[in-house]
């Protein structure tokens, strides 16, 4: 009986797995961009795109669109990353950044120029963002409008 317990303990830790990965400021310069020693250049430091979502804790519109930036980081695993930065403990990115509101969202391909969002965008905005910027697949029509 206790082994079952056991069992089942590590089942449901295994389940809240975080798939978004919290930065550092020295994480970031590391994954992502050093903007010290590139500072004229974007040069990504990653293999696959990425996703940062600028974030505070006493953001209540950034804790409501945490649980889908982990959503989004466990649907997209394997093919972007997704990180998190909270500007409250991390600052300095914030302000190479210019991030004056949150949250802010850094779409990062492989390849080319970022792109930034700002708002807490809903999850199909978040998927078509990622889609067509990150993984360049082309843009979904637009659905024709009603007929009145």
């Amino acid at each position: 009986m206790l082994m079952l317990a056991a069992g089942t303990l590590a089942h449901a830790q295994d389940n809240t797995r975080h798939y978004a990965v919290n930065l550092t400021t020295a994480d970031f310069k590391a994954r992502v961009y050093d903007y010290q020693t590139n500072a004229n250049q974007w040069k990504y430091a990653g293999d696959k795109p990425c996703l940062v979502d600028f974030w505070a804790p006493w953001c209540g519109p950034c804790r409501a669109l945490g649980p889908t930036i982990e959503e989004l980081a466990r649907l997209y695993d394997g093919q972007v990353y997704v990180y998190k930065l909270n500007t409250q403990a991390e600052p300095e990115v914030a302000a190479a950044f210019g991030i004056h509101s949150i949250p802010s969202l850094l779409f990062v391909p492989a390849q080319g120029t970022p792109q930034m969002a700002q708002g807490a965008l809903p999850k199909e905005v978040l998927q078509q963002l990622i889609d067509t910027i990150l993984l360049g697949k082309p843009a979904q029509q637009a659905a024709p409008a009603p007929a009145q």
